[in-house]
């Protein structure tokens, strides 16, 4: 079955840096693509950034755009997002997604929170 078991997440400064993993297993790892998503108290989730099969990133919250940067490592099958230059409003709950047919595929989430 598939699993996706993120780590990383906690507390940081604004301007700090955090990396965030997601362990994968279940499935062909390097056949799909990866994603990134977030979701802050009393808001919709947002793709934040997908990472394709040969990991480039790309990006889809203008928020994050030059702070943020997906990657993978398919002989590990882990997927990591970089987000550096923190601020507060990216404090969310983060998942990472995959999706195969017909069935979108969830972690658990990992906890973001920036503050001073």
């Amino acid at each position: 079955q598939v699993q996706l078991v993120e780590s990383g997440g906690g507390l940081a400064q604004p301007g700090g840096s955090l990396r965030l993993s997601c362990a994968a297993s279940g499935f062909t790892f390097s056949s799909y693509a990866m994603r990134w998503y977030r979701q802050a108290p009393g808001k919709e989730r947002e793709l934040v950034v997908a990472i394709a099969t040969a990991g480039e990133s790309l990006t889809y919250a203008d928020s994050v755009k030059g702070r943020f940067t997906g990657s993978r490592d398919n002989a590990k099958s882990t997927v990591y997002l970089q987000m550096n230059n923190l601020k507060p409003d990216d404090s969310a709950v983060y998942y990472c997604n995959t999706y195969l047919y017909p069935v979108n595929y969830w972690g658990q989430g990992t906890q973001v929170t920036v503050s001073s």
